[in-house]
């Protein structure tokens, strides 16, 4: 079972201005082969489909903890390109082109489907697959694909920071960077226990410091490179067996978190009456309040 928080795992700047092409930009983070829709569903299967759990735990444990913790990871995703993409519109008479900013953007589904929030898919628009997901049964191999595909992700991170300033985009890409270094490390180490084989001499792949990002330094100097989350009240916490010892980049110890983040609030946002979303008038909302309170007995 998944308990939801509703919290956002760390808190995003308000944007000053919107920036539909950077919010296209960021759809690869979410929806594309390395982005946070691919590293979910993979470890939410593999952890799904585990063979021998209890024999294997401390490899189950750190697939199954991981598997919670990109939840929330598509959630701040998700809320970023919202965010980056407030702003775009002013609301005015339909005659008038309302929408005419998302003509030349380069995702106008963003203005057509989804009432300005992100979509399920890439930054050139194509849907998320299912086919992104590698679920191979033998451990070994399904750690060795986790490993490339944080990897992967990691560039395509570094990527997309240096395509876009937005500083709502890249305060999100800051904390995904240290987090996802932190998986990179948790497989790397998961692979050394299981095959001898030291991984840890591989990383940092690309070959570049985080620190090289501003925005990523505060996490860093958080420790949060170093911390892995059980995201449970109480279990998964066997992925102390496989976490501990000194990271190989910084030297500080590992450490692990029962539990989750303190997180932050998760962003409300206004209605877009040229996009008629979410469609209720002000009339509608009182006659909603008024069906709630004959529901309450008030």
């Amino acid at each position: 079972m998944f308990k939801r928080i509703n919290r956002l795992v760390i808190d995003l700047p308000a944007p000053k201005h919107g920036d539909p092409n950077a919010a296209a930009a960021v759809q690869e983070l979410l929806g594309g082969r390395f982005g946070e829709m691919s590293t979910l569903n993979n470890y939410m299967f593999q952890s799904f489909n585990f063979r021998q759990k209890k024999k294997l735990k401390p490899f189950y444990d750190i697939v199954a903890s991981i598997t919670a913790e990109e939840f929330g990871h598509v959630e701040l995703v998700t809320n970023t390109i919202n965010l980056v993409l407030e702003g775009t519109t002013r609301p005015s008479a339909p005659d008038t082109t309302p929408l005419a900013p998302g003509k030349n953007a380069r995702n106008t589904y963003h203005f057509i489907a989804t009432a300005q929030t992100a979509v399920v898919g890439d930054s050139m628009g194509r849907p998320w697959a299912g086919d992104y997901v590698f679920n191979s049964g033998n451990l070994v191999l399904d750690l060795l694909h986790n490993f490339f595909l944080e990897c992967g992700a990691r560039t395509h991170k570094m990527r997309v920071y240096e395509m876009t300033d937005h500083p709502t985009a890249r305060e999100m890409i800051g904390y995904l960077l240290v987090r996802g270094g932190a998986h990179i490390l948790a497989y790397a180490k998961a692979l050394e226990i299981a095959t001898g084989v030291d991984m840890t001499k591989l990383i940092p792949i690309p070959d570049l410091d985080n620190r090289a990002f501003d925005t990523t330094r505060k996490f860093e100097d958080m420790g949060l490179g170093r911390k892995l989350y059980t995201w449970s009240d109480n279990d998964y916490r066997d992925i102390g067996l496989i976490w501990r010892g000194q990271h190989p980049i910084d030297g500080g110890p590992l450490e692990v978190i029962e539990g989750t983040p303190a997180g932050a609030p998760i962003p409300d946002f206004d209605d877009l009456p040229e996009e008629f979303a979410p469609g209720i008038s002000q009339e509608d909302f009182m006659a909603i309040v008024r069906r709630l309170q004959k529901s309450a007995g008030m």
